[in-house]
């Protein structure tokens, strides 16, 4: 069974920075693609960034602050997340998916980010 292991989840201040990192059990390369998500309060959980198949995607609303990033060495996919604003509180989820043999996610147990103003 894969295992996800998010860490670097925090309290800070408005504009200050924040990495987490999400360590895996297994090889990333064996991913087709590896995720950020979050909940914030009284929101559904939502992408905020992934790597995967030569790509990086963002939300809108984390471009030009967050950079996810992924160390093949190390198993790991890591979200620098710079001029934090309070609206960024929430649970930070690592997710990972393929396609083969079948279609499977993994989720990991969540980190939360407080961003006080």
């Amino acid at each position: 069974q894969v295992q996800l292991v998010e860490s670097g989840g925090g309290l800070v201040q408005a504009g200050g920075s924040l990495r987490l990192s999400c360590s895996a059990s297994e090889a990333v390369i064996n991913f087709n693609n590896v995720g950020w998500y979050r909940q914030t309060p009284g929101n559904q959980r939502e992408l905020v960034a992934s790597t995967g198949e030569g790509m990086r995607k963002y939300a809108d609303f984390v471009k030009g602050r967050f950079t996810i990033s992924r160390d093949d060495a190390k198993n790991t996919v890591d979200l620098q997340m710079n001029s934090l604003k309070p609206e960024d509180t929430g649970v930070y989820y690592c997710r990972a998916e393929r396609v083969s043999p079948y279609y499977q996610t993994y989720w990991g147990q969540g980190t939360q980010v407080t961003v006080s103003s």
